[in-house]
């Protein structure tokens, strides 16, 4: 079975980056430009993994993150933030919500496709 993995990012550069990074053939790569997109498509195709942007048009990503693993239904989703904030209260207030991990950008598709990896099946 293949991995959905959602991208929830409002820069298409970044969401093409990402495509490109882990290829449409190895997953089912999912699709939201706002918060509130975001939460409707994971609430509906329960992703295995989210890239989570946190500076989105609507619904911010820590409010994406918190809401998604406060529930039940969706608490199971790992959530990585991917996001140009790179100040460590921002990766606290990321870790207060919820996310599993915090990437900042620009990144390494390298770091990115290992990252997958490790949290998918367990290995870099």
């Amino acid at each position: 079975m293949t991995n959905k993995v959602l991208i929830a990012d409002d820069e298409a550069p970044i969401v093409n980056l990402l495509r490109a990074t882990l290829g449409e053939d190895r997953y089912h790569l999912l699709v939201a430009r706002d918060g509130d997109e975001a939460l409707a498509i994971a609430r509906r195709e329960k992703p295995d993994l989210v890239f989570l942007d946190i500076l989105m048009p609507k619904v911010d990503g820590f409010k994406v993150c918190q809401a998604l693993k406060a529930d039940p239904a969706t608490a199971h989703i790992r959530i990585v933030m991917l996001t140009a904030l790179a100040q460590e209260s921002d990766r606290q207030k990321a870790t207060n919500v919820g996310a599993d991990d915090y990437l900042t950008k620009p990144f390494s598709p390298t770091e990115l496709l290992e990252k997958v990896e490790e949290i998918l099946h367990g290995s870099a």
